[in-house]
């Protein structure tokens, strides 16, 4: 079985989902909808996170249940920056783009959670089936949310 390496793939991309949505939530501070909901699903994936790691033990993986949310040097000067540049038709377009990739990030999470799911059905494992589809569905609630984003503010950035 391969389901394993798709654990370890999919801890990895939910890691990167969280670290994007921290780092976009943290860069957008002047957007108080973006940085509390950017946390809020940030949180999501570190959850999951945590449960891909357990479940993965059962599939010869071994992972690390929390994931790294220490933000880079870089990271820190961006919020710096946020905080003191506030809205701007410039930032609107960034923001836009960062949203973009959120929105990229959870539909490939999404992806993964239904390949999992369909390997979950096939070999009858209720406790991983029953984990893709808790974690599809808030998934897919990330993606929506970055795209319902997207399209709120791409107007403003684009034509202002």
């Amino acid at each position: 079985m391969r389901i394993g390496t798709v654990l370890r793939d999919l801890h990895h991309d939910e890691n990167e989902l969280a670290r994007t949505l921290l780092r976009v939530a943290d860069e957008h501070r002047a957007d108080h909808e973006v940085h509390r909901m950017g946390r809020h699903l940030a949180e999501w994936s570190t959850r999951h996170v945590r449960e891909i790691a357990f479940i993965a033990t059962s599939f010869g993986e071994q992972l690390e249940p929390v994931p790294d949310s220490t933000p880079t040097l870089v990271d820190g000067a961006r919020q710096w920056v946020s905080e003191r540049r506030g809205r701007s038709a410039e930032t609107e377009l960034v923001m836009v783009r960062d949203l973009r990739d959120v929105y990229l990030r959870a539909s490939s999470v999404l992806t993964d959670w239904e390949m999992i799911g369909q390997a979950a059905q096939a070999i009858v494992h209720d406790e991983l089936l029953e984990l893709a589809t808790r974690c599809q569905a808030e998934t897919k609630r990330q993606a929506t949310w970055a795209n319902a984003k997207i399209k709120e503010c791409s107007t403003q950035a684009l034509v202002v």
